[in-house]
C-alpha cells in the first residue's frame, strides 16, 4: 500500500523529519514502513495498517509544528506509542495545555496523557498525590503550577519541603547554619524555581518570606493558610510525618505531594508514609492520586528504558519471592547432639 500526504512545504518536512531524518527513520523502524519525499509530497509505503498509522503520526507532528511546538525524539516516540492505540489526538490535547513560561520564554506543558491528568488533578483538588518514577515531571510540573497560582494571586506564598537526609533529618553533624545544612537536600527545588521564576525574582520573594524552602521537620506546629505547598520525596516520610504534614493545611491552600516508591531511603523495616496515605486517603473527596509510569518519563529516552528495565526486574524478583513463599519451605538441618560428659 502507498499512502500520500501532499502540500507539505520542504521546510515543514525538515521540522517533522528531524536532523539527518532522525524522526523519519524512527517512524520507519517502529512501524516497518518506508517514507519517501518528493518536493511537497510525502509517500508512506508498507502494509495497510502501519501505513495508516504512519500517516496519522506524521499528521499529528505537522499539527504540533504548526502550533510552534518543539518536535523532539521524545514526543515522536510518544506519538508512535499512542498510534498503536489509535489515540494520536491525545497528543494535541496534551500539547494545548500551557501552564506557564520559564524565565527564558520556554513554554511549560504536560507532555504525556499521564502528566495532563496529573496537572488537571492539581487544578481540581485541594490535595494531589503525584506518584511515579524519576523523570516523569512530578516536581517540575507541581512547581510550575505553584508559580502560576502565585503570580495569579490565587495564593499568597509558596512553601516547598522535603525530608532531609533520608528520613531521619539528622542535620546537626553538618557544618554551617540551618540554611547551609539543608541547602544540599533542597537544591533540586531551588533549581526548578530558578528556571521558572528567575534567580532575581526568586531571591526577592525569598527575602519577603513569600517563598519558603525548608525541611519537613520544621513544618511541625504550623498552620499553612493561603499557600501552595509542595512536599517532595514523600516516599521518605514516616506515617507520623505524613500525618503531621497533611494536618498543617489551612484555608485557601493547595497541596501537592510527590514521591517515587522505588527510591525509598527508609530503613527496610520502616513503612513509608506515602504508602500509608495511599491506602488511608484514597476515597476522600478533594484528594486525588495520579499514578505516573515509565510511559510518562520525559527525560532522555535512555532514562525511560532504564526505568522500564528496573520495573521489569523488580516485578520478576517480586514474583520469584511470591512463588518461594507459596511453595518453598525452609530446609531444617538437624545438628548432631553434643556428646554428654564422659561420652566419646
Amino acid at each position: 500500500m502507498v499512502t500520500t500526504l501532499t502540500g507539505i512545504p520542504v521546510s515543514r518536512q525538515k521540522t517533522i523529519f528531524g536532523e539527518m531524518d532522525e524522526f523519519a527513520k524512527q517512524i520507519e523502524k517502529t512501524l516497518h514502513v518506508t517514507i519517501v519525499t518528493r518536493e511537497e509530497e510525502i509517500r508512506v509505503i508498507g502494509e495497510d495498517g502501519p501505513c495508516e498509522r504512519a500517516k496519522s503520526v506524521l499528521t499529528t507532528l505537522m499539527a504540533l509544528a504548526e502550533r510552534g511546538s518543539e518536535i523532539n525524539i521524545q514526543n515522536v516516540n510518544y506519538t508512535l506509542s499512542l498510534a498503536k492505540e489509535h489515540d494520536e489526538d491525545s497528543v494535541l490535547a496534551v500539547d494545548s495545555d500551557l501552564i506557564c513560561h520559564t524565565i527564558n520564554g520556554k513554554p511549560i506543558k504536560p507532555k504525556t496523557v499521564g502528566q495532563k491528568k496529573y496537572v488537571d488533578n492539581i487544578r481540581d483538588n485541594m490535595i494531589t498525590f503525584g506518584v511515579g518514577p524519576a523523570g516523569t515531571g512530578k516536581t517540575y510540573l507541581a512547581m510550575a503550577m505553584a508559580v502560576t497560582a502565585f503570580k495569579n494571586d490565587e495564593v499568597n506564598r509558596i512553601i516547598l519541603t522535603r525530608p532531609a537526609i533520608e528520613a531521619g533529618e539528622k542535620l546537626g553533624f553538618l557544618p554551617g547554619d540551618l540554611q547551609q545544612k539543608v541547602d544540599p537536600y533542597l537544591r533540586p527545588l531551588y533549581d526548578a524555581l530558578f528556571q521558572i521564576m528567575g534567580a532575581e525574582s526568586f531571591n526577592k520573594n525569598m527575602e519577603k518570606g513569600l517563598i519558603e524552602v525548608a525541611p519537613l521537620a520544621y513544618m511541625r506546629g504550623r498552620t499553612l493558610d493561603n499557600a501552595f505547598i509542595i512536599l517532595d520525596e514523600a516516599q521518605n516520610t514516616t506515617p507520623a510525618q505524613m500525618k503531621m504534614f497533611l494536618t498543617r493545611i489551612g484555608f485557601g491552600s493547595k497541596v501537592v505531594v510527590t514521591g517515587d516508591r522505588t527510591q525509598k531511603d527508609l530503613p527496610s523495616d520502616q513503612i513509608s508514609g506515602l504508602d500509608v496515605a495511599s491506602k488511608v486517603l484514597s476515597d476522600i473527596e478533594g484528594i486525588a492520586f495520579s499514578a505516573l509510569t515509565s510511559a510518562d518519563v520525559v527525560r532522555h529516552p535512555l532514562v525511560q528504558k532504564i526505568v522500564s528495565a528496573y520495573e521489569a526486574y523488580e516485578e520478576k524478583t517480586k514474583a520469584g519471592k511470591t512463588r518461594n513463599s507459596q511453595f518453598g519451605r525452609p530446609v531444617r538441618v538437624r545438628r548432631p547432639a553434643k556428646p554428654s560428659d564422659g561420652e566419646e
